[in-house]
């Protein structure tokens, strides 16, 4: 388990943005990943993105690193932002976008 919490540490730690879902962002394989797809490409930023699914190891590890117990899961400059339904309240308040201008991350005009 250590070695998936390296892994995963370093995921988060050399991606701005990293999203850990089930499938990809042109496949998601479920409805709440494809919600937090969409409100990523909706914001206009680069991400990452970490397919649950292949990886059973950092399937389960995920959960026991963030302490969180669904998927996705959205990081922003290594800190923990949260799953799709935290995303979407903090999109349609604005906070979300409001979190990418603080942080620094760059975003399409």
């Amino acid at each position: 388990m250590a070695d998936t919490k390296e892994r995963i540490s370093g995921i988060v730690g050399e991606n701005e943005v990293v999203l850990f879902m089930k499938g990809t962002p042109l496949f998601p394989q479920c409805g709440f990943s494809s919600r937090a797809v969409h409100i990523l490409d909706h914001c206009g930023v680069t991400y990452e993105s970490v397919d649950v699914l292949q990886d059973m190891e950092i399937r389960q590890g995920i959960k026991a690193y963030s302490d969180w117990p669904t998927i996705p899961q959205l990081y922003v400059q290594g800190e923990f932002v949260g799953g799709s339904d935290i995303m979407t309240e903090m999109f349609e308040a604005g906070e979300l976008q409001q979190m990418f201008t603080d942080k620094g991350v760059k975003t399409a005009d």
